[in-house]
C-alpha cells in the first residue's frame, strides 16, 4: 500500500530517472491526467502498467474509489501530462486523502518546469515565490496588483496565447524597467530564455510567433526602479 507522485519529463523523454521508471514498473494502476499523452512515455520506457484518467475535472468524483484501492494494499502511481504532479497540476486532493487514511505517500524527486527557468533567469534563486497560474478572469488584475511589492523573486506559469497580454499587464504595475526572464520549451530542441527589462521582453515576443509551455520569472521589487505611481 502506498501511493507515489512521479514526476515525467517536461520536454525531453531523456530527462526520465531509472528510479521514476522502475516504479512506474511496479505499480498496480496509474493514473494519469491524459492516458493519451502519458501512454508516450509510458510506450517509450516499455511500461504497460494499467492507466486510469485522473484530473481536474474528475478528481473528486474518483477521489474516494482511489483511496479504497490504495487501502486493499495496491500501489499507485500519479503522474501529470509534464512535471511534477501537484505543481499546478492534479495531486493535493489525492495527496491529503491519503495522509488524512495513513497511506504511505512518497514524492520522487525529478522534473518540474520553473526549477530550470529560475536557475536560467540570472536573477536571484535564495528567496522566491512561485505563483502558478495567475486568474485568467475574476481576480486577475488583484492578483497582479499584489506583485508590485513582493520582495521576493517571482515565478509565473503563462499560456504562449496569453503571453503579451501579460507582459502588457505586468508592465504598468511594475514598471517597464523591470528585469525579468522567459523561458519556453524547456529541455526541448527549441529551447529559449530571453532576459531583459518587461518592456524589452514585450518587443521580443510581440514579433514573434510564441509556442510551447512558458515559465516567466521576475525580479523583487527592491531590486529595480519603483513604476511611476502615474501608472498605477
Amino acid at each position: 500500500m502506498k501511493l507515489y507522485l512521479v514526476p515525467t519529463p517536461v520536454g525531453n523523454l531523456g530527462d526520465m530517472t531509472y528510479r521514476a521508471v522502475e516504479v512506474l514498473k511496479g505499480a498496480d494502476l496509474i493514473l494519469a491526467e491524459d492516458t493519451r499523452t502519458s501512454r508516450v512515455v509510458m510506450q517509450h520506457y516499455g511500461i504497460d502498467t494499467p492507466l486510469q484518467a485522473y484530473h481536474i475535472f474528475n478528481e473528486h468524483q474518483t477521489l474516494q474509489r482511489i483511496v479504497d484501492r490504495l487501502l486493499s494494499g495496491q500501489t499507485i502511481a500519479l503522474v501529470t501530462d509534464a512535471g511534477t504532479p501537484g505543481i499546478s497540476d492534479p495531486g493535493f486532493l489525492l495527496v491529503r486523502e491519503a495522509v488524512r487514511n495513513d497511506i504511505p505517500v512518497e514524492t520522487l524527486p525529478g522534473a518540474t518546469a520553473f526549477v530550470p527557468a529560475l536557475v536560467d533567469s540570472g536573477l536571484p534563486c535564495d528567496r522566491f515565490v512561485f505563483l502558478g497560474f495567475l486568474p485568467h478572469k475574476k481576480g486577475r488584475q488583484t492578483a497582479i496588483r499584489q506583485l508590485a511589492n513582493e520582495q521576493r523573486t517571482m515565478v509565473i506559469y503563462e499560456s504562449p496565447y496569453r503571453l503579451v497580454k501579460l507582459l502588457e499587464e505586468l508592465i504598468p504595475v511594475l514598471g517597464s524597467e523591470r528585469q525579468a526572464s522567459v523561458s519556453r520549451e524547456i529541455s526541448k530542441l527549441h529551447a529559449e530564455t530571453a532576459r531583459g527589462t518587461l518592456s524589452e521582453l514585450l518587443a521580443h515576443f510581440s514579433a514573434k510567433e510564441v509556442k510551447g509551455e512558458i515559465v516567466v520569472v521576475i525580479s523583487a521589487t527592491d531590486e529595480t526602479p519603483q513604476p511611476d505611481q502615474d501608472n498605477l
